[in-house]
């Protein structure tokens, strides 16, 4: 396998070269700015490259085996950079359709072969590689003792893996730098840490790994680097001992509490970030604004890991939901809605139990209230509990295992919804308003995260799947 260094990017004097690059945007299918991006282009960027996932969406997009960007959108996209890079600049696309399994991967193969085709574009020669992991080979790595738990890590045996619907890996550097080395046009990956679309190559090409994985990690999203969120492209340069970060778009700026701040976005530590070969160090980073809207980073350091590791992403089926959306208004429902929707929940939990206890198990079924307006956002953290509102939107959310029984759960819940009472109403009064008629929407399968776990691999290229496909009109 050639790993990181074997690619010098060198002049005849032996000093190692600049190597631009352009971010098209925060994610593939949430649109490219195109006028922004042709002057990118201009510039003559080494490669392109954007992130297209996140598990950030949550576990539905893994277990679906569908993302959460519209074809159309994600098509837009792809159109853009097929059409618009041109042949000699690699383009790099991660964590495919938001999740990056297989079905992911394949989706998005799918609207570059129409791309292609319907574009009539010169043969494209694409590199895909395929992130989900193999329950055989999972189990394998369990038996070897080569899969540790990350903090708060739920219990993980071969029972999690057999009954996971799907379980990728997120690759790091060392798969995209292999496939760049089979000379291809576009590089397709499943699940992929962000900052390694942009890292792989700088370092491949003798740029210190602490300022590459940094540089990764600030245009990754995009202009959300910027002061203002607005459409636009990032371009960056990348040298021995710095790196520059410029927006380039109408009223993008960057500034150094920008750009440091968000190294805060998504991490715990806003200092060490974990990647698969090591971690990268900002203690001694240095931000600089270098002109009126970039950044000129320096000082970023790269802590190499004792041991290579691939975090896990796996979901299981959790079962079937129905919920029941609506309001209350009543100000004497209000002032005592704990008490109220307490006694709500009891006596849907009495009539299931009544009514379906021979098909379902008190286990096996739950009731979940979001009251916005009220706790819905923050919880139990809410500061402002003691003011109450003047009116309370409610989601009922019923889950079961499977549809029939979520939606029974959900007809037997309205009743008491509409009309359980209080002490100061006199006769039957109606405290709930339904928004939709029927009253509830089936919402149907709903998965959840099983796996927090690392994997230890023999080598850096045995859990990601390589093959170099030739596309043409």
């Amino acid at each position: 396998m050639k790993l990181a260094r074997d690619e010098p990017n060198s002049s005849a004097t032996g000093a190692i070269l600049p190597v631009k690059f352009l971010c098209s945007s925060g994610a593939v299918g949430s649109g490219i700015d195109l006028p922004s991006f042709r002057e990118g282009l201009a510039r003559g960027p080494d490669f392109v490259a954007s992130d297209a996932g996140t598990i950030d969406a949550g576990p539905y997009h893994l277990g679906a085996g569908n993302g959460a960007y519209a074809y159309e959108a994600i098509r837009h996209d792809l159109d853009i950079l097929l059409s618009e890079v041109p042949r000699g600049t690699p383009i790099l696309i991660g964590s495919a359709d938001t999740a990056g399994g297989d079905p992911h991967v394949e989706r998005t193969l799918d609207v570059v072969r129409d791309v292609v085709s319907t574009r009539k574009l010169d043969p494209l020669r694409v590199a895909v590689i395929r992130a989900e992991q193999s329950k055989d080979y999972l189990k394998k790595m369990l038996r070897e003792g080569r899969i540790r738990p990350l903090e708060n890590a739920p219990h993980f045996d071969e029972d999690t893996i057999e009954r996971s619907t799907r379980i990728v890996g997120m690759m790091g550097a060392e798969p995209l730098q292999e496939a760049l080395g089979h000379n291809v046009d576009l590089v397709l990956a499943g699940r992929c840490s962000d900052s390694a679309l942009f890292a792989a190559l700088p370092i491949k090409r003798g740029i210190p790994e602490g300022l590459a994985w940094h540089a990764g990690k600030v245009v990754e999203c995009g202009t959300l680097t910027c002061e203002t969120y607005r459409r636009g492209t990032m371009y960056g340069e990348l040298t021995q001992d710095h790196a520059i970060i410029t927006p380039l778009g109408r009223d993008l700026r960057c500034t150094p509490q920008s750009v440091a701040s968000h190294s805060l976005y998504e991490n715990g530590d806003p200092y060490l970030h974990r990647e698969c070969s090591g971690t990268l160090d900002l203690t001694h980073a240095r931000f600089t604004q270098h002109d009126p809207v970039s950044v000129k980073i320096s000082g970023s350091g790269y802590i190499p890991a004792d041991q290579y590791s691939v975090k896990l992403e796996g979901v299981e089926l959790a079962g079937y939901q129905t919920v029941i959306v609506g309001g209350i208004r009543d100000p004497f429902i209000i002032r005592q809605f704990d008490r109220w929707i307490g006694e709500v929940k009891a006596e849907i939990t009495e009539r299931v139990g009544k009514l379906l206890g021979n098909r379902l198990a008190a286990s096996d079924w739950r009731i979940d209230v979001h009251a916005y307006g009220r706790n819905a956002v923050m919880g139990g953290r809410e500061p402002k509990l003691e003011e109450p509102p003047h009116e309370i939107g409610l989601v009922v959310c019923l889950s079961a295992p499977t549809q029939e029984l979520a939606t029974k759960i959900a007809e037997l819940s309205r009743q008491p919804l509409l009309h359980h009472p209080i002490p100061e109403w006199s006769g039957s009064i109606t405290g709930f308003a339904c928004l939709f008629n029927r009253a509830y929407i089936e919402r149907g399968p709903y998965w959840r995260f099983c796996v927090h776990h690392v994997v230890l691999p023999h080598d850096p290229m045995e859990m990601f799947r390589l093959d170099v496909v030739t596309l043409s009109a």
